[in-house]
């Protein structure tokens, strides 16, 4: 009988840059098992994850409560599409809209495509309610943004990797600097405005925290020129920052807010866009939609996955264990260690180059002692663990991630 001969880590990467895309550059290491804060290697060897794909794992991997519900509810009905009602639809609406204190929610299923419903829906009340000339609606937004890869979205971007070569681009932005309000206010003096359009912290840009108040002004701004507030949520929300949202922090209501990733808990692509009548019924029937957004699998999920963070805690837990990790990390002394800085457990790194080795170096380095991040930017690498972790796996994990800098500085 022939034995299947096992593949190798290496055999998977070159298989993967065979006959895929090479639109991403991947840590070297190739999973194959998650639970709770751990992920294995095709060779069995368990990592702590520090980056919980991108905050979409806030609640762990494969978290029982969630891929129970996943799998109770695939087994009766996945996709409807919204041709027809389904009995769980307006279940997930009534929960989710209690859950963030809004009037109305329209589901859809990656955060780029929330994005994208939050610019036309903007541009949509624009028109009704604000009496803006048609196509005349011009939408602000920050430099250093990510709000995704379409083309509209990276026509707002000043990041030459995120648009290089694909214009032309979307008109309708006026971009500005990030966390400052002298410039918002400025640009708010324009009548052709609609909405200002910004994540409360900057995740890709490399955990960008703004100055303490500079949300609540841009708020009152936005409400003193007729203007929606528009807070892409989508990585910095579920908890993640040591509140439900990041906005809370300053005690903002969006008028759209833009919700993704950690809303299945990982499980699968479910995002959101909710807002009160005055703005959601400027759609009208036909106008906008998705063939999975609001799927009776998603929908099931998405109960399952916030009902989780309330249930364990998970924002307290953030911000209570954000803080230790980064007066440890700050009290560390590392040549390579420029700035920490973050909120809740989302949380960056900047790194100084040191005898040629760079912040990829230090990934790998940690690595090797059983921690996985990435670098964003070059220099900056991020630190957001799912919020399940408890103070004894952190500081076990921040104890490897001394050792790697430490490996760096030895080597």
């Amino acid at each position: 009988m022939e034995t299947k001969t096992k593949l190798t880590s290496h055999d998977y990467i070159e298989r993967e840059e065979k006959y895929g895309a090479h639109n991403y550059h991947p840590l070297p290491v190739v999973l194959e098992r998650g639970e709770g804060i751990y992920m294995w290697d095709v060779d069995g060897k368990r990592y702590f994850d520090f980056l919980s794909a991108y905050s979409a794992v806030n609640q762990g991997h494969c978290h029982p409560k969630i891929v129970n519900a996943m799998v109770e509810q695939a087994m009766k009905l996945t996709l409807t599409s919204r041709a027809f009602f389904n009995n769980v639809l307006g279940e997930f609406e009534q929960y989710i809209t209690s859950y963030f204190g809004y009037d109305k929610v329209l589901p859809m299923n990656t955060g780029a495509e929330a994005d994208e419903t939050a610019l036309k829906l903007c541009r949509k009340w624009a028109y009704m309610k604000k009496g803006i000339a048609e196509n005349q609606a011009k939408i602000i937004v920050c430099d250093g943004n990510f709000h995704g890869r379409t083309i509209t979205i990276v026509s707002m971007s000043n990041d030459p990797e995120s648009y290089g070569g694909y214009g032309p681009f979307t008109p309708g932005f006026i971009r500005i600097p990030y966390n400052d309000i002298n410039a918002l206010a400025k640009e708010l003096e324009d009548p052709t405005v609609a909405g200002f359009i910004l994540e409360p912290i900057q995740g890709e840009a490399g955990v960008f925290v703004p100055d303490e108040g500079y949300l609540k002004q841009a708020y009152e701004l936005c409400k003193k020129n007729n203007v929606l507030f528009i807070a892409d949520e989508v990585q910095t929300g579920i908890a993640r920052t040591g509140k439900l949202l990041a906005c809370d922090h300053e005690e903002v209501r969006p008028d759209i807010l833009i919700l993704g990733k950690a809303v299945s808990g990982g499980v699968m692509p479910v995002s959101c866009v909710l807002a009160d009548d005055d703005i959601m019924l400027c759609i009208k029937p036909g106008e906008h939609g998705s063939t999975f957004g609001g799927n009776p699998v998603a929908c099931k999920v998405a109960i399952a996955a916030l009902q989780v963070v309330k249930d364990e805690k998970l924002a307290e837990n953030a911000n209570r264990l954000g803080e230790i990790f980064r007066s440890e990390m700050r009290s560390f002394d590392s040549p390579m260690i420029e700035l920490v800085r973050g909120k809740g457990l989302l949380n960056a790194i900047v790194i100084k180059n040191m005898n040629g080795k760079t912040a990829w170096d230090v990934c790998l380095a940690m690595r090797d002692r059983g921690v996985l991040a990435k670098p964003t930017h070059g220099n900056i690498i991020r630190f957001a663990p799912p919020l399940v972790i408890n103070e004894e796996q952190l500081r076990e994990a921040i104890g490897l991630i001394k050792q790697a800098f430490e490996d760096i500085r030895n080597s």
